[in-house]
């Protein structure tokens, strides 16, 4: 169990949802001389660390940025490296995971191989009947794509008749988005410098707080995640009211 002394940080009182978009492993090799491939398997296990972490202090939805429909782009031996890592990943969550995280793979997973996809069906089945917080994994994922994809239901359905068109509202997409009978993220924390949201729940983030940081993800560590926390505690959500 891990233990921490944070007074400023009330307890009682955390985020529901924690977005992360897990960036910097490739800045954090480069500065090592090493290469992408190592600053990717040393991010996948501070990943490990952080799932634990807000498992332990009571978060109860984790949505982590892994892999964006973009990623795709990038050099084939990259790509090829970060899904080998992915699968290891799949492959060891059986006995790495908490027993009370329920996994959720998130993004448009018709993209991954067809061994992938499977070991991603597997670990969701396998742990959909837990009852402790839930991770979900952005994988091949995009938030344009995403809203897409809602879209591409609600008009099928009215064009099969079983949406009348002045019935759609915003809870008809939200029901329909990958995160859906979830609440929307709380806080998103984005390290290693850059201020974008790059595509990570677009339709999630509308009354999100952000919270951004230097640190490359790789020497993210708990005490940050508690810092982000800590602010985040301080700020006044309104949703738009007074």
């Amino acid at each position: 169990m891990i233990r921490w002394k944070k007074p400023e940080v009330d307890m009682q009182n955390l985020p529901r949802h924690i977005g992360i978009i897990m960036d910097g492993n490739g800045r954090w090799a480069k500065r090592r001389g090493l290469p992408r491939s190592a600053g990717h398997a040393r991010g996948a296990d501070n990943f490990k660390k952080i799932v634990r972490f807000c498992g332990e202090i009571g978060i109860d939805y984790l949505t982590v940025y892994a892999f964006s429909t973009e990623n795709w782009s990038r050099p084939k031996d990259e790509v090829e490296a970060l899904m080998k890592l992915l699968s290891e990943y799949l492959e060891k969550a059986y006995k790495e995971l908490d027993e009370r995280v329920r996994v959720k793979i998130i993004g448009e997973r018709q993209m991954l191989s067809p061994t992938l996809q499977k070991k991603v069906a597997d670990l969701e089945k396998y742990t959909e009947s837990r009852t402790g917080m839930v991770l979900n994994i952005a994988l091949s994922y995009g938030g344009r794509q995403e809203i897409l994809h809602a879209v591409d239901q609600i008009a099928a359905e009215v064009q099969n008749g079983s949406l009348a068109p002045e019935a759609i509202t915003e809870e008809t997409i939200s029901d329909r988005i990958y995160t859906n009978g979830q609440p929307d993220p709380d806080l998103i924390i984005r390290p290693s410098g850059e201020k974008r949201i790059s595509n990570f729940l677009l339709w999630q983030c509308a009354y999100s707080e952000f919270w951004y940081s230097d640190i490359l993800w790789p020497d993210f560590s708990s005490k940050h995640l508690l810092a982000a926390i800590a602010d985040y505690q301080k700020r006044n959500r309104r949703f738009g009211g007074v």
